[in-house]
This record gives C-alpha cells, sequence and structure tokens, in this order.
C-alpha cells in the first residue's frame, strides 16, 4: 500500500463495506445501493464517481480485481475483492467517523452566514418554503420507515436522518416566527452601521 494514507470518504466507505460482503462488479454496486436506498447516504448521482473511486481504491491496494465477468447479453464487467488492508482501513474508517465528528461544510449553514443579503421578508419566504420541503421529507422518510421489513440494525441510518430532519425543521419555523414578529430583522442602515465589536 501506498506510504500516504488512504484519503476517506462516505463512497468509499461504502464501496469497500459492500466488498466486505462479496466480490463485485462496479454495476452491481451501483444496484445494491439504489436497492437499499444508500444513495441518500452517499452521492453517486454521477454514474462515473464509482468508477472513478474503485480506480483510487485499486490504485491504494484497498482492493483488487477477482476476476472478469463475461457475458454475451452484457459488456465485460470487472469483479473486484476487498483486500486484507482495505479490510483493516474500512475498520479503521468506520471507527473514526463513528467517533469523532467530522468538519463538513454543508451548503445551509453557508446560506444562513450571508442571511442579511435578503431583505428579512424573503428570508423568511424562502426559509418558510424549506420547512415545506423538509416536513414532506419527514413524511416520506417516516412512512419508509413504517413500511421497512428489516431489523432495525439496517436502518439506525435511516432513523438518524429522521430525527436530523426533525431537528431542522423545529429550528427553520422557530427563525421564521422570529422574523415574522420582528424579533429578528435588519435594514440597510443598520447593516451600514453595525460594526463586528458592537452587538445592537
Amino acid at each position: 500500500m501506498s506510504a500516504r494514507s488512504p484519503r476517506r470518504s462516505p463512497l468509499a466507505m461504502m464501496l469497500l463495506a459492500l466488498l466486505a460482503e462479496e466480490p463485485m462488479h462496479a454495476y452491481r454496486m451501483q444496484q445494491v445501493i439504489r436497492e437499499r436506498h444508500k444513495e441518500d447516504v452517499v452521492n453517486v448521482a454521477q454514474r462515473s464517481s464509482v468508477y472513478q473511486t474503485l480506480d483510487r481504491l485499486l490504485r491504494e491496494e484497498l482492493v483488487r480485481v477477482d476476476h472478469t465477468a463475461r457475458d454475451e447479453r452484457r459488456p465485460e464487467r470487472t469483479v473486484y475483492q476487498l483486500t486484507e488492508a482495505g479490510r483493516r482501513t474500512l475498520d479503521e474508517w468506520l471507527s473514526d467517523a463513528l467517533a469523532t465528528p467530522a468538519r463538513e461544510f454543508p451548503e445551509f449553514p453557508a446560506a444562513l452566514s450571508f442571511l442579511p443579503i435578503l431583505p428579512p421578508e424573503e428570508a423568511a419566504r424562502q426559509l418558510a418554503r424549506r420547512a415545506e420541503v423538509l416536513a414532506e421529507q419527514i413524511r416520506d422518510r417516516t412512512a419508509i420507515l413504517a413500511g421497512a421489513e428489516l431489523p432495525r440494525l439496517f436502518l439506525v441510518e435511516d432513523e438518524y436522518r429522521l430525527a436530523a430532519l426533525r431537528a431542522e425543521l423545529a429550528w427553520v419555523n422557530g427563525l421564521v416566527a422570529d422574523l415574522a414578529e420582528n424579533r429578528l430583522t435588519w435594514s440597510g442602515p443598520w447593516l451600514a452601521d453595525f460594526s463586528g465589536d458592537r452587538v445592537e
């Protein structure tokens, strides 16, 4: 394995975990991710992302080619297998990801940091739209969990996501209410007079 520590990513961790179950080709991995609804956990919007990540894992010797599958109805497919180094790395990545909150940079907190660019009324309107989307996502995820016929062990990430959505919805609704009641507001002159060492 290379001297550099392999770079962890949610998709790389997912692919190693799938290969810990059995050898697979890239197309099968994409199928399993969709079948298990893991596209909410890892970003596989681009089909090439699985292949690019597999290439990187191959270079880092975390996976190896098991064999090439030939089927006259389909193109040739390379089947990958987890290496011992890959299994150790997967265990390390998983332990670290469970124990240590990652320094992530989601878009919503970044947008909130620029809230004063919009007038308060427009900010409230857009946040109310977000609350509607969150409420719909909560309804959908609640229905999925209620209809799931899997042991809870295989649903804990859905439980976490549902809890996070509910917490975000409660917070966004509170912010919308504060804007509606003028408990949080701003204006051009107020912003022009504002200085970072003074809170008004």
